[in-house]
């Protein structure tokens, strides 16, 4: 479930052909995003595990940071169907993250 993307392609693919994920923007110098990631991971895995979680290096990548407007660290942006649904950044809540997902999730896969 550690997919790791590096290019600007790649997201946009996955994008167009998964019914549902996540990107989560990070950097390596980011405390927050290293104790906030194995949260989301598990949130995906028990609750949602239909949807597909991306992780972007915005410091590796700018290119992908600046295309989808993501400015600071982490950044989680939402997409059903193709369309962005749910934008949470700096200090992400994981209840709030999840009552943000449950009901598209709900309407898309159950």
């Amino acid at each position: 479930m550690d997919n790791e993307l590096n290019g600007l392609t790649l997201l946009q693919e996955a994008i167009a052909n998964d019914a549902g994920l996540i990107a989560y923007f990070y950097s390596d110098q980011c405390a927050p995003c290293h104790s906030l990631r194995p949260k989301v991971k598990d949130l995906i895995m028990q609750d949602y595990p239909q949807m597909k979680l991306y992780f972007i290096n915005s410091e590796k990548h700018p290119e992908i940071s600046s295309e989808f407007g993501v400015f600071s660290n982490p950044t989680l942006l939402v997409f059903f169907d193709r369309k962005e649904y749910l934008r949470k950044s700096k200090y992400v809540s994981i209840p709030e993250l999840s009552q943000g997902i449950e009901r598209l999730y709900a309407m898309m896969f159950e």
